[in-house]
């Protein structure tokens, strides 16, 4: 087993500071000094995962190749390290509470009263080794939820206690914090950041690290008065100041090094670091040789955070095809007949997202008639690829009343369901298909030129399928299935004849595209909107 080391993020002041991009940060510049890293989220809420959570409340509900429904941060986790994170790496109060009480249900703990130390932090210090079981990782960096005095963070920051206790040098606590800058006075403030700091070491844990956000520069001075309120060293308060992108951060990170503070802390080398492919793809997304207007058209658009991984994604396939992807998050419940030339007569791309629920699904039927009719190249992504087929079956096939039962399953059935229970789900997520399933991709379809492999794993995240009994009469009329789950005979991908790209798919491409490897469905599509825009022009 191999001698493990761990890192604890907290935050405090206010939420959202970027804990998430901090810990995505860090792990990303120790894998480029060689060292095997992962990262892990623990969420305060007591919801067993985010899965029920409605997107405006927590964002996107990421998922694993496992089948995990988890945090957004996971999806940092993935895009910065390049490599696949599990249920194992998100940990929620909700889950801790139930696998205690099961074990008080079944006799495990012999009469004893349960109680929040030991059986609830001993359970939480349990998820937190749990990575390091098989001996794969150098460190493991633990991003604790919320921020420090929130009554549901307490037993996690009494966990991060013990084990710094119990691990020594082996063990090290970053602090994110807010240095606020006051117009008015034309100062920054640190007293935040001492009084954050203050309430860690109330709970008994002093940080080691002190990273802190902020719009301005620190100069000396105030990294002096950090450090010494705080006690840590002045090269151990950490800035990280307002960026362009977050692609960035681990690049300033690395200036203010952040990792060698952190490797001397926890007696690792300080291997020579490689971020040359980092820095190759940040230099293609800040400098592209042109733009590419793209319209993602869903339901939750006021929150950007509730389509991440797909606006990432366009990102990656952005400075993939060195052009500027110029995104317009566009409300599928506003689109009507008389404004659809209005708000989508300039795109170069139209994306149908993802979503559940009969609201704005009406909408997204009129984007994609439009995109199909004035050959604007379309992805629909699960429910935008059941868009895609419900507005062929109406208005290619005539079939009066074609629906989704993804739609909504409390109205009676409609008059044709082109989405339907097909088949019973297998293994993961109950009554949802969840995680990585295989995908055959039909030969001469134009996919073909756009997957390496002909045998594809993508991650999914819906209830119903396409109806089979329909297949032929699509294909008749142009619309073809040339992506097929091999052991399930579902259908996963349609494309559409006579079209400069049509694609639609059943799963979600945008939670496997990373920095280094951008999903291939992206960067065609993008190719396909810079195409076209030119044509235009």
């Amino acid at each position: 087993m191999k001698d493990t080391r761990y890192i604890f993020v907290t935050g405090g002041v206010v939420s959202s500071l970027g804990k998430g991009i901090i810990s995505a940060s860090l792990a990303r510049l120790l894998k480029a000094r060689g060292l095997n890293v992962t990262i892990q989220k623990l969420d305060p809420y007591i919801n067993v995962d985010p899965g029920t959570l409605n997107p405006y409340e927590h964002g996107e509900c990421y998922v694993t190749e496992d089948g995990a429904e988890t945090d957004l941060d996971l999806g940092h986790y993935e895009r910065f390290l390049n490599v696949h994170t599990s249920q194992a790496n998100n940990v929620t109060t909700g889950r801790i509470y139930q696998s205690v009480i099961d074990k008080e249900r079944r006799g495990d703990y012999l009469g004893e009263t349960v109680q929040i130390i030991p059986h609830i932090t001993d359970e939480i210090k349990y998820r937190i080794r749990l990575l390091a079981a098989h001996g794969k990782y150098d460190v493991i960096i633990t991003e604790i939820g919320g921020t420090v005095g929130d009554i549901e963070s307490l037993p996690y920051i009494e966990a991060v206690r013990q084990m710094r206790w119990e691990l020594g040098e082996k063990a090290a606590v970053i602090h994110l914090t807010l240095v606020p800058y006051l117009t008015a006075s034309g100062e920054l403030k640190t007293k935040p950041t001492q009084h954050s700091v203050k309430t860690l070491l109330e709970l008994g844990v002093q940080p080691d690290v002190i990273v802190c956000r902020t719009e301005k520069p620190l100069n000396e001075g105030i990294k002096s008065k950090i450090a010494l309120f705080c006690n840590v060293k002045e090269e151990a308060v950490i800035e990280s100041i307002d960026v362009s992108t977050i692609y960035e951060v681990p690049i300033r990170m690395r200036d203010e090094k952040l990792d060698e503070v952190i490797l001397k802390k926890i007696g690792l080398p300080i291997n020579k670091a490689d971020l040359s492919g980092w820095e190759d793809f940040l230099k293609r997304l800040k400098n592209p040789k042109g733009k590419t207007r793209i319209g993602v058209i869903g339901k939750y658009v006021e929150l950007k955070d509730s389509y991440k991984s797909i606006l990432e994604s366009l990102l990656h396939a952005g400075a993939k095809n060195q052009v500027k992807v110029d995104i317009e998050l566009i409300h599928s419940e506003h689109l009507n007949e008389t404004n659809i030339e209005e708000k989508l007569g300039g795109l170069n791309g139209i994306l149908v997202a993802p979503g559940f629920g009969e609201r704005g699904f009406e909408g997204k039927i009129l984007a994609v008639k439009y995109a199909r009719e004035n050959n604007v190249p379309f992805l629909g992504i699960c429910l935008g690829m059941q868009a895609a087929v419900i507005e062929f079956a109406r208005n290619v096939l005539h079939l009066e009343g074609a629906h989704s039962r993804e739609v909504d399953r409390r109205t009676p059935h409609p008059v044709i369901d082109i989405m339907e229970s097909q088949k019973k789900v297998s293994g993961k997520g109950g009554t949802m298909r969840l995680g990585s399933y295989p995908c055959e991709i039909k030969k001469g379809s134009k996919l073909e030129a756009i997957y390496p492999e002909q045998l594809i794993h993508e991650r999914h995240r819906h209830r119903y399928e396409f109806n089979n009994k329909y297949i032929e009469m699509y294909a008749m009329h142009g619309m073809h299935a040339v992506g097929i789950n091999p052991n399930e005979d579902l259908v996963e991908i349609v494309e559409l004849d006579k079209h400069p790209w049509f694609i639609g798919v059943q799963f979600h491409p945008e939670y496997k595209s990373t920095v280094e490897s951008p999903h291939p469905l992206f960067t065609a599509f993008i190719a396909a909107a810079v195409k076209e825009s030119k044509k235009k022009n």
